[in-house]
């Protein structure tokens, strides 16, 4: 009987990658080069009050030939403007007009520095004690706990200013720059707390105010 030899025909061995195989720190699109690039856009993106205020300073403070007595008035004349437009949003009661009342309130600004009747910042205050009546009389939309908190800001931040320019230039800048300090906390009071102002509003200003007050206490 003839031996049948039985040939084994040897199994097609493969060396296709798993799926666990192929996937790897090079496939992972979080990881990559286009990811890392991405990430200060993103970062510009969400922190641009910040990019925003840290600009505006550095071309406020760049021109150092001016005298200290005349920075120093500048920025105590600018002020009594921080705490206005808290008081003039808090009672109109919606954070979106935050950014068209710092405009209208830069060119206020611009116009009281245009004439010489009155002081610009004796102006500034005045206006912030007319709403502040105004909210007394009228009411709040926020309430009275909030209406007194943005009443006492005023009262503080415009007397900083109006002492702050009163006395002596070298004395001055430092309640100068202890306003704008300050009302940087301030800011970033209301940043936390989400309330009164645009939280864009609260970060730019804040940044803004903290960098001026280290200018005036170190750099002029």
């Amino acid at each position: 009987m003839a031996a049948t030899h039985a040939t084994t025909v040897p199994h097609a061995t493969t060396d296709a990658p798993t799926s666990s195989q192929v996937s790897g720190p090079a496939s992972d699109p979080a990881s990559g080069p286009a990811s890392n690039g991405r990430r200060p856009v993103e970062m510009l993106r969400r922190r641009w009050p910040t990019a925003l205020a840290v600009a505006l300073v550095i071309l406020t403070t760049a021109d150092g030939s001016g005298e200290r007595a005349d920075t120093v008035g500048a920025f105590g004349d600018a002020l009594p403007l921080l705490p206005l437009l808290y008081v003039i949003i808090h009672q109109v009661g919606n954070p979106r007009v935050t950014w068209p009342v710092l405009g209208a309130g830069v060119a206020v600004m611009v116009a009281l520095r245009a004439q010489d009747v009155v002081s610009q910042p004796v102006a500034l205050v005045a206006i912030a004690l007319a709403v502040l009546v105004w909210g007394a009389v009228r009411g709040t939309p926020l309430g009275r706990a909030a209406f007194g908190v943005q009443a006492a800001g005023a009262f503080v931040f415009g007397a900083l200013a109006l002492v702050g320019l009163a006395v002596d230039p070298d004395l001055g800048r430092y309640l100068v720059a202890a306003g704008w300090f300050f009302h940087g906390v301030w800011d970033f009071v209301h940043l936390k707390l989400d309330k009164v102002v645009a939280r864009s509003f609260a970060e730019w200003c804040g940044v803004v105010d903290v960098l001026i007050a280290v200018h005036l206490l170190f750099l002029v």
